[in-house]
């Protein structure tokens, strides 16, 4: 991971640095870092199929706040370091919470717990020379997917997932066939509103079963028990009630409909209890931190004799009144921390190296492994990250090795026993080496490796091992937006060979669709129209369907503001898109690369020949020049295709003051609708909320 960069003026404070003070080494990076972050937020809380581990996600997390409190101007109203969770998946009906589902500062060792329970300290003001002693309560910290059940006079009447934080996707008939779930609470008078908050896992056992009449059927296997829980609640066609009915809820906090003699959380616990609701076991009264350390070290030792996964301890202020005091930040309690457990490791051999190009191209060193068991799961395959990362550590084939689950998600190695040498070689294996592959694995394209960067890629965008990926991309709402390109529909048109590279979609015809299986001629009719509509785009939707590494709906503005057209773009040089403010080197490096790549310009040429048409640029409008602060106070919702960028529409929004939000509600102004709008133009009409087209948005935009 590159160095976090300096600031040169170091007589300026913080405050004192504009937007041209900062470095563009630090600009790029905080955007490289935004889109990944946002990326491997959609893979784990809308695909359940996570990337990273927990740690290198939170490495990752921190460096962007660290470079977002180092230069503030870097600091956007979108940025992932201020958001929970991610926005809610497509084709569920969504609802708020009925207050915010935020999540969870972590601690990773005893310092970051003792600074925690300092910051508490502080922020308390206790008297001089009283007791500064905090009770907290532990509980272990579920792995498994964060719910809100809602009951109204005690009856269960919704549940939501945890979404972004505000809003969440409404599952209340997948959750009603929880077991665990009371369809009314134990109690004789019970709350008007109570908002339950809590966790839907997957015991080990069951995820076992699970598993072994997955195999007997001849399907692919849960990878873990966080993503089949967290999965099933997303199920609306061929729901898996088996699924459903193997799953568990686990309450932890009452977040509205408390009791007025209620004023601890250990009693809000008592009362989940009482009601019906499952709670963990393993709970505590620890009295300062040093016996919430000691809590933690004796549930780590726990761990792998618990009926559900955990990956650390949670601590939370005892007292209500104490955590009232304490509050909130954007997105995490001032009052509650999660202590993470250090990865579960293990022992076995490197059998093979082998290499997998992923959606971006990227080749990345897997270890085949003799299977042994970690974390409760047999693991065969481990991510080597990258070469250097193979050179760094001198892993051979043949070696012994130590592994962890990081994240109890992606399996990694750590370290070679060197000291375990001769006795591989005494035992007849030979340790060899493995350099990165000159050529594609798949493809035999020739591999590339952009200055700055750890990993080498393959630079052909129609490599059969990303294209599945990449024709997602392109279908999406922000590129192209084709309605019916989903994933199972994407994996049949490859597999079959309808489509072989990106512009083969717009070859598509109807006769070769209805012959696809469970593809009736409405649908065929449906996706050719799709198709149809998405010839007609812009030239930024168009650089954001084409994958090209590090362009988002960001830099693809950035380019088409100084180059007009795609014409003006395949004739730029490196040194021109690396002169634009805002686009740094390595972005440069990237786009000047991919436009300069002779089969990548014939892909271009070929969109043209079948029908894709840009439109022409569209001249700045005077909101654009002249951003007015005329929609303070306004909040807007975007929803349909736009004759621009989502993102575009939102930046100007927020200039003028305005606020952008995913879900409309009574407090919503507006709703802004373009071509075919979802289900938000009803819900915006139900609620007496205005609508506007985009003409009705530049009005307000420009509106002395």
């Amino acid at each position: 991971m590159p160095a976090r960069p300096r600031t040169k003026r170091a007589t300026k404070t913080k405050k004192d640095l504009s937007a041209a003070d900062v470095p563009e080494s630090a600009r790029a990076r905080v955007m490289e870092l935004s889109d990944e972050l946002r990326r491997h937020d959609v893979l784990y809380f809308q695909s359940d199929a996570p990337e990273l581990s927990d740690a290198d996600y939170d490495a990752l997390r921190r460096e962007l706040v660290a470079l977002e409190a180092e230069y503030p101007s870097l600091l956007a109203p979108d940025s992932p370091s201020q958001r929970v969770g991610a926005l809610p998946a497509e084709g569920f009906e969504t609802a708020p919470h009925r207050s915010p589902m935020l999540s969870l500062d972590n601690a990773m060792n005893e310092d970051e717990m003792r600074a925690f329970e300092a910051r508490i300290v502080k922020l308390l003001e206790f008297p001089k020379g009283g007791s500064q002693r905090i009770d907290l309560v532990a509980e272990p910290k579920l792995d498994g997917s964060g719910v809100e059940l809602i009951y109204t006079k005690g009856r269960f009447v919704q549940g939501l997932t945890r979404g972004n934080g505000q809003t969440g996707e409404d599952v209340t008939v997948n959750l009603q066939r929880v077991p665990s779930i009371p369809t009314r609470l134990k109690s004789d008078d019970p709350p008007e509103i109570a908002s339950i908050r809590g966790e839907i896992v997957l015991p080990l056992a069951a995820f076992e079963a699970l598993n072994t009449a997955r195999v007997g059927r001849e399907q692919k296997p849960f990878e873990n028990p966080r993503n089949a829980a967290a999965g099933s609640l997303r199920q609306i066609h061929n729901v898996d009630f088996e699924r459903l009915g193997s799953l568990e809820f686990r309450g932890y906090a009452l977040a509205e409909g408390r009791p007025a003699e209620f004023d601890r959380q250990s009693e809000i616990l008592d009362l989940l209890r009482d009601w019906g609701f499952v709670i963990s076991p393993q709970i505590g009264i620890c009295h300062g931190v040093d016996e919430a350390i000691h809590f933690h070290e004796r549930l780590l030792s726990q761990r792998g004799n618990l009926p559900v996964e955990i990956d650390g301890t949670v601590f939370k202020v005892d007292r209500i009144e104490q955590q009232e005091t304490l509050g909130a930040l954007a997105r995490a309690p001032r009052w509650a921390i999660a202590f993470k457990f250090p990865p579960e490791q293990a022992e076995t051999v490197l059998e093979e190296i082998e290499f997998q190009v992923g959606r971006t191209g990227a080749l990345t060193p897997v270890a085949r492994l003799r299977p042994v068991r970690v974390g409760g799961v047999t693991v065969s395959n481990a991510s080597l990250h990258n070469q250097d990362e193979i050179e760094r550590k001198d892993i051979r084939i043949g070696d012994r090795i130590v592994i962890q689950r990081a994240g109890d998600v992606i399996p990694q190695v750590v370290r070679v026993r060197l000291d375990r040498r001769k006795e591989a070689l005494a035992e007849g294996r030979r340790l060899a080496r493995r350099g990165l592959p000159a050529r594609c694995p798949v493809c035999e394209s020739q591999t590339v490796r952009l200055e700055g960067e750890a990993v080498t890629r393959c630079a052909n965008l129609d490599c059969p091992a990303q294209l599945k990926n990449n024709l997602r991309h392109l279908a999406s709402r922000s590129a192209l937006d084709i309605d019916g390109l989903g994933e199972k529909r994407v994996d049949q048109l490859v597999e079959t060979g309808l489509v072989a590279q990106l512009s083969d979609v717009f070859a598509l015809e109807e006769a070769s669709l209805t012959g696809l299986e469970r593809m009736a001629e409405k649908s065929a009719t449906n996706l050719i129209a799709a198709i149809e509509r998405a010839r007609q785009t812009t030239l930024p939707r168009l650089l954001i369907a084409l994958g090209i590494r590090h362009v988002g709906e960001t830099v693809a503005e950035l380019l088409t503001d100084r180059f007009e057209t795609l014409e003006g773009l395949l004739a730029a040089s490196p040194k021109e898109v690396a002169a634009i403010e805002g686009i740094g080197p390595t972005i440069a490096e990237s786009v000047s690369r991919f436009m300069a790549d002779p089969s990548n310009r014939k892909e271009l040429a070929r969109f043209g020949e079948l029908g894709v048409v840009l439109a022409a640029p569209r001249p700045k409008s005077a909101s654009e020049e002249t951003p007015r602060q005329s929609l303070e106070g306004l909040t807007f919702v975007l929803t349909g295709t736009l004759s621009r960028p989502r993102g575009e529409a939102k930046r100007l929004i927020e200039a003028a003051g305005g606020k952008v939000t995913g879900s409309v509600s009574r407090k919503t102004n507006f709703v802004v609708a373009g071509k075919d709008p979802g289900s938000k133009v009803k819900k915006a009409t139900d609620l007496g909320v205005e609508i506007l087209d985009e003409a009705g948005l530049e009005g307000l935009l420009t509106d002395d």
